[in-house]
């Protein structure tokens, strides 16, 4: 097929394609991230993720194939965002810190996948689009876990002193929520002394928040810090240029001295290994 003989423009579009994607996917979150809740949020991210790879696996065309990774791009950006807030939401405070580890261990470790499993097929004619559609059972894996599993407790209650429903019911189905989390019995008593504190606690923030404020209290105090902190790694991460390592990791071997193409994709799989480690 003549179109896998990608111009420099046209391999950046679908190297980049999930990054656009993941960019509107964030933009989008921002407004409906509350009203879908987390776990309906990261159901939608599964989704997305098993189109987008499929899509992308099987594409035709160029065309699809954008169209592919974009879709694709969509879920990162929905799953970026629902991932930390239902494991902060729903997890003791002992274990929150690892879990969050272990979702960036999981993310590394599905580069290093997708680096194997395109080392494996390099010399098969479209052996790419195995790569690609290697994520679509993980995307079901993942939709299926989500499914299982129950809404955020906070979520429930946040929706409740929003007025967005009767809290009453709202605060039975947290209760039966945590209950199912904690692996307890359905409605007991720590569930239920732990909800009334997350109602109270609630209530506190969603009257703080009524108050006027601004952007500009984020480069103010305590939030200044914070804003520091985050955006410096961001920005470190960046101008290091890791990302386009791992994004380019074959031609870059290739322009390094490893010719054969076969050579520079295993190469990259010891590169996937370092980013595990």
């Amino acid at each position: 097929m003549s179109w896998y003989n990608l111009s420099a423009v046209q391999l950046g579009l679908v190297v980049s394609g999930s990054l656009y994607g993941a960019l509107i996917g964030s933009i989008l979150a921002y407004p409906f991230a509350d009203f879908l809740g987390r776990r309906r949020e990261l159901i939608i991210a599964a989704i997305l993720y098993l189109a987008g790879g499929s899509l992308t696996a099987c594409a035709p065309g160029l065309g699809a194939l954008l169209l592919g990774r974009l879709v694709y791009g969509l879920g990162i950006g929905l799953a970026m965002h629902g991932a930390p807030l239902y494991i902060a939401e729903t997890c003791p405070s002992q274990i929150r810190g690892t879990l969050i580890s272990l979702k960036e261990l999981a993310i590394v470790l599905g580069i290093l996948l997708g680096f194997f499993v395109g080392s494996y097929e390099i010399d098969v004619i479209g052996g790419w689009r195995y790569m690609f559609g290697f994520s679509a059972p993980i995307a079901l894996l993942m939709g299926f876990g989500m499914w299982t599993l129950p809404p955020s407790p906070r979520w429930l209650l946040l929706r409740a002193i929003q007025g967005k429903g009767p809290l009453q019911e709202y605060k039975e189905n947290a209760i039966g929520a945590l209950s199912k989390l904690r692996g307890r019995p359905a409605g007991d008593k720590v569930s239920e002394k732990q909800i009334e504190d997350t109602i109270i606690s609630l209530k506190t923030a969603y009257t703080d928040e009524e108050a006027e404020g601004n952007f500009l209290e984020v480069l103010q105090g305590p939030s200044l810090k914070a804003f520091t902190i985050g955006g410096g790694l961001v920005l470190f991460q960046q101008i290091t240029g890791q990302p386009s390592v791992l994004y380019y990791a074959g031609s870059i071997l290739q322009s390094a001295g490893f010719s054969a193409a076969a050579d520079a994709a295993r190469v990259s799989v010891v590169i996937g290994i370092f980013k595990v480690s």
